[in-house]
């Protein structure tokens, strides 16, 4: 499974972005799919998920309510809405599959919020 993440860019603060990730296979469709993220000196944070059952999402609370995590299952294609851009959300994005114990990741797209 490959991913292949885009959409990334410099922004100015209040603005907003679009996150895409190409996803070679979607495989077997169980688990979750996620975007994770790191900025310089922290940990890496996960942001928000979807799971293949039920589309269920969830979110980070520091982007819950301005960021929006979707999937076209038709494309094999991942999102995340990026509004009311913060500072703070200034970071390298990861989207990643998840099953149990296994994952695959991107290669990251950075976002800048100036």
């Amino acid at each position: 499974v490959q991913l292949v993440e885009s959409g990334g860019g410099t922004v100015q603060e209040g603005g907003s972005l679009r996150l895409s990730c190409a996803v070679s296979d979607w495989g077997q469709r169980r688990g979750t799919l996620g975007w994770f993220r790191r900025a310089p000196g922290k940990k890496r944070e996960e942001v928000a998920g979807i799971y293949f059952a039920g589309g269920f999402t969830y979110y980070n609370d520091a982007v819950k309510g301005r960021f929006t995590i979707s999937r076209d299952n038709a494309k094999n294609t991942l999102y995340l809405q990026l509004n009311s851009l913060k500072t703070e959300d200034t970071a390298m994005y990861y989207c990643a599959k998840l099953l149990g114990s296994w994952s695959a990741w991107g290669q990251g797209t950075q976002v800048t919020v100036s």
